[in-house]
């Protein structure tokens, strides 16, 4: 089924007069308001605030899709404004929100959801997207936009519906402390490494920050007595400029591809007690698969 037959002419505001992602939500709802269906908002507007609160729906590129799963609704509403001069909530990569995307559903719906939450993402981050929005005059040009992408919501939960694009990489030749501080910004405990080209290659993780640290640490679990002459982590400070990430990556790690089914890859995370599954196409990287991502997004919502 096409993204575009899920959206509705008289839920689409092609011209928000919000200032902020919550005027923007609460002018959203009106439209709903307006067409006298009958639902307790009070309680959809906190489910779309407690999943504010679990991690802002700015994703950047200029739009936001705050969404929530509520028992408040009984069937699935997507309300799309497009505010021209753009909201003044700080975003990740600066550019002001230009296109809000709300999205509610019912609690047992979840396929659906994440897919059209899934669809609409990969229409916005098309090439000249935002440029295209601002230039809509009316709410049948925003559906026609989209119809054109030919964005399809597929009849299974696939990893391009809940993996993150956005991928945070070193290369071979950056160095323990670009790594680390790489880790801290992202909050990541591991690293995809790539060649110039974007070709994955392996992964670097915080154990093999300490594991440089601690080379013979199977010595000190045998004997707690062991003596070290130095001190590692001292030691590893002095050489953090000087270590490549080439003398620490491994080359073991699990992998998939964007069209492979969610539940194949869940079902291999917990069998072989893995956290991370990159994503490739034609050995590039372009995504990855977290377990906590399998849980925030589909058993959270």
């Amino acid at each position: 089924m096409k993204l575009a037959n899920l959206l509705m002419e008289r839920r689409i505001n092609i011209d928000l007069q919000a200032h902020t992602k919550e005027e923007a939500v609460h002018e959203l709802l009106n439209m709903i308001k307006r067409e006298g269906v009958r639902l307790d908002f009070e309680a959809i507007e906190r489910s779309i605030w407690e999943r504010e609160e679990v991690e802002d729906t700015s994703y950047g590129r200029g739009v936001a899709f705050p969404h929530a799963r509520t028992d408040a609704v009984e069937e699935m509403y997507i309300l799309v404004g497009i505010s021209r001069p753009g909201l003044k909530d700080k975003t990740p990569d600066g550019i002001p929100v230009h296109m809000t995307c709300l999205l509610l559903t019912p609690s047992t719906i979840a396929k659906l959801y994440l897919q059209t939450l899934s669809g609409l993402a990969a229409f916005t981050r098309m090439e000249g997207t935002l440029e295209k929005l601002l230039m809509i005059t009316h709410a049948r040009d925003l559906i026609k936009l989209i119809s054109d992408a030919n964005v399809v919501v597929d009849k299974e939960l696939m990893v391009k519906d809940v993996m993150r694009h956005d991928v945070a990489t070193v290369t071979p030749d950056d160095t323990l402390k670009e790594v680390a501080n790489k880790m801290f910004r992202n909050r990541l405990s591991a690293l995809a490494v790539v060649n110039e080209n974007g070709k994955l290659l392996g992964v670097i993780s915080d154990r093999d920050l300490i594991k440089a640290a601690l080379p013979d640490y199977q010595a000190l679990i045998s004997n707690l007595n062991y003596s070290l002459d130095v001190e590692p982590f001292e030691e590893l400070l002095k050489r953090e400029d000087k270590i490549k990430v080439s003398q620490l990556f491994r080359d073991e790690y699990e992998v998939t591809t964007p069209e492979t089914r969610i539940v194949e890859v869940a079902a291999m995370m917990i069998f072989k007690d893995v956290r991370r599954v990159f994503v490739t196409s034609d050995d590039n990287l372009v995504g990855v698969l977290l377990r906590k991502d399998i849980v925030n997004m589909i058993i959270r919502g």
